[in-house]
């Protein structure tokens, strides 16, 4: 049983602007409550001329704001970037408007280049060996005000906010298990430790208040189109992303261009091959084939899909289209049924 959900990084298009990036995130949410989406998650990047979410949790206000049932949550906050105290009021003050909506995934990475990293971080401990310690941090200010405690988050102190560990290695998946947390993989974009890490979690898993049972949720890149020409065509503009961003020049969503893949070196291609390993390109029953796959490989839980699309209508289609295969083929989706503590 795998539940279906939707990750949004607001692209910034070739031709667009930040604005329009963001309204059309809301229209997508809108969009995807109505198709059967369980969440719909932006994740925090900085200095990203192609990314509009950099504000996540202001986003994500934005769009809970514009939606009436779907969770709405941060895949992730990068917490070394932040005082763990500053996350849980602003995830306190989400789940005071947004009650029962509200999902907080965390992760360690910057979520930029090393030298915009140095601009975000001004706190007396930002080494990113300290994120352990800061996740129990962040669970404590979630829980009911002890007696004698002096620092406590309002809004937040004895709130229901689901905290997610995100990762793209064995380190997540292990804190995840050791504190009972819910694991999500960036399968989407580094997937090359998936299988070593979702074994690992699974294997060492804590029981705790939060979660019973181990739960994983995987992250994935869907284009779904008409016909595997059309959704080959569409994908073009994130290959080129993918390939702008390993040589430094990150830069707005491209236009797709035709035959783009064969046109690259045989080692470029391979680096794409690699990336997008984890990845369902094409028409519907060439999608529904790679997501049975897929789960099946993996025993995921829930999968949440992006879908870096330039055209805007172009990318709606691929989530409705997705969201139709999901409804056929995985009757959990269209429930939204998901495990204990992980936001459900």
């Amino acid at each position: 049983m795998t539940v279906f959900s939707v990750l949004d990084l607001s692209p910034i298009v070739e031709g667009g602007d930040a604005a329009q990036a963001l309204a059309n995130t809301l229209d997508l949410a809108q969009h995807a409550e109505r198709w059967g989406y369980r969440r719909f998650w932006l994740a925090e990047h900085h200095n990203m001329p192609g990314i509009a979410s950099a504000a996540t949790p202001v986003v994500i206000g934005h769009v809970a704001s514009g939606t009436r049932s779907i969770r709405v949550g941060a895949g992730g906050i990068m917490l070394p970037n932040h005082s763990p105290l500053v996350v849980a009021e602003q995830f306190g003050t989400l789940a005071t408007l947004f009650p029962g909506r509200i999902d907080l995934g965390v992760g360690r990475a910057p979520g930029t280049d090393p030298l915009t990293m140095r601009a975000l971080r001004r706190g007396l401990d930002d080494d990113v060996r300290a994120f352990p310690d800061n996740v129990v941090e962040l669970l404590r200010y979630f829980q009911p005000v002890a007696p004698g405690q002096r620092v406590r988050a309002v809004p937040g102190a004895g709130l229901d906010v689901p905290i997610w560990i995100l990762g793209s290695s064995t380190f997540g998946a292990e804190l995840a298990a050791a504190l009972g947390l819910p694991y999500a993989f960036a399968s989407h974009f580094a997937p090359a430790q998936l299988a070593s890490a979702i074994d690992l979690y699974r294997r060492k898993f804590q029981p705790s208040a939060a979660l019973e049972m181990p739960y994983v949720m995987l992250g994935i890149n869907v284009v779904a189109a008409e016909t595997d020409e059309r959704a080959a065509f569409l994908l073009s503009s994130l290959e080129q992303a993918f390939l702008n961003l390993r040589r430094g020049l990150p830069g707005r969503l491209p236009l797709p261009v035709a035959g783009f893949a064969e046109q690259l070196a045989p080692m470029e291609r391979a680096g794409l091959d690699e990336v997008l390993s984890c990845a369902a390109i094409g028409s519907p029953s060439t999608v529904e084939q790679r997501l049975r796959r897929f789960i099946q490989q993996t025993g995921a839980d829930e999968l949440i899909v992006t879908a870096m699309i330039h055209d805007h209508s172009a990318r709606l289609r691929s989530y409705e289209l997705t969201a139709e295969i999901a409804r056929r083929c995985f009757p959990s989706a269209a429930s939204g049924v998901a495990g204990a503590g992980a936001g459900a």
